[in-house]
């Protein structure tokens, strides 16, 4: 077996390093991948960035990474659905603060991963695009189908393929921040369940949130956009709301106080500037904001009589939620490709030593419709 190498993040703020780790077997219900491509998401440079303001549980030396896809290198003895070389996509959940464990990052060569949070992916697709997958899905499962969420119908591959609305939809899903790597899954997810779906967006995304299978598209930053959207769900019965971005949970908590259903809006996201914070008076008044944006997010709710409920992307490795969508459902959706790969997977390097690059230019640029990849 071949030697593990991690970019590890060695203390709280500080820049990756890339250093031997240990090489970990896999327990009864784990498989060992090794990684091709991993991909960025914003958790990891927020960790990188605030330091023990930011799931303080965690403990240093740690392999940060979510996103990645390789062949399986080792299976569990209890493992039945993956064999040695096995080509996988997975989520590896090594920030969960019920796991909070570096062998189970995804910022490393072999990375430890829970069977159910890794699915099969087809010969024609590669590891590049498939990295871009996993967190974003993840999270939009949690957010449609836990029971303590939305707790939506199971998803169909059957329902996928078709932009026009369902000939009889249960009810509408109301996506906001449908270009984001989570909402392009949530986009998907709540169509193969059979609900309509409205999503938000900017201009220039509306034809990519329609091919993902939004039936309708708003833009974001127009001032009418909350009438708008109330008068085009008219008497419709809503399903609830995925709220992502800044100002989503209040626009999506003006909507659903205002229309017919489940008054449920699940947040994604919390509060950031536009600008990343560079001194410690930034960081203070950014910190400061999202503290008063939280208390308003709370008191609206309350006022509005609107639940609101904040997200983590990895608990459904702990429920039925976990084989529902990487046993049950995507290989299969993949397959038939009928699910998407989105969004658009963007190589930024190759090599542990680019993690940090690819990182800084999510940090410093953000993403639209695109998902940063390094590969392995």
């Amino acid at each position: 077996m071949d030697l593990n190498e991690a970019a590890w993040l060695p203390a709280k703020c500080a820049p990756l390093q890339v250093k031997q780790a240990p090489f970990t077997a896999p327990a009864a219900h784990q498989i060992v991948v090794r990684n091709a491509a991993v991909a960025i998401n914003p958790v990891d440079w927020c960790k990188q960035l605030m330091g023990n303001m930011m799931f303080s549980f965690v403990k240093y030396p740690f392999i940060l990474g979510n996103d990645c896809a390789g062949t399986v290198a080792q299976v569990g003895d209890a493992v039945s659905r993956f064999k040695i070389g096995d080509r996988v996509l997975a989520h590896a959940i090594g920030m969960d603060p019920n796991v909070n464990q570096p062998t189970e990052g995804a910022f490393q060569k072999f990375a430890i991963i829970r069977d159910n949070m890794a699915a099969l992916i087809p010969e024609w697709m590669s590891f590049e695009e498939a990295c871009a997958l996993p967190l974003g899905l993840s999270t939009a499962a949690c957010a449609l189908f836990q029971k303590d969420f939305l707790a939506l119908n199971n998803p169909d591959i059957a329902n996928l393929g078709t932009l026009d609305a369902p000939a009889d939809p249960r009810e509408v899903v109301l996506i906001w921040g449908g270009s984001s790597s989570v909402g392009s899954n949530a986009i998907q997810l709540a169509k193969a369940a059979g609900y309509e779906v409205i999503a938000t967006a900017s201009p220039h995304n509306f034809d990519y949130v329609h091919k993902l299978g939004a039936n309708e598209a708003f833009n974001y930053q127009s001032d009418t956009i909350v009438k708008d959207i109330i008068e085009a769900l008219g008497d419709k019965k809503v399903a609830g709301a995925i709220a992502i971005g800044n100002g989503s949970a209040e626009a999506c908590i003006d909507i659903l106080s205002r229309t017919r259903g489940n008054k449920f809006v699940v947040q994604i996201s919390f509060k950031f500037p536009p600008k990343v914070p560079s001194t410690a008076f930034e960081f203070v008044h950014a910190m400061a904001g999202l503290v008063w944006s939280n208390i308003a997010i709370f008191m609206k709710s309350k006022i509005s009589g609107v639940k609101t409920k904040m997200v983590f992307g990895s608990t459904l490795a702990h429920n039925e939620v976990g084989n529902l969508i990487y046993r049950d459902f995507l290989p299969g959706a993949l397959e038939e490709k009928k699910y998407q790969a989105a969004p658009k997977a963007v190589l930024v390097g190759n090599g542990l030593g680019q993690i940090q690059e690819a990182m800084n230019r999510h940090m410093n640029r953000g993403a639209s419709a695109e998902k940063y990849v390094v590969s392995i």
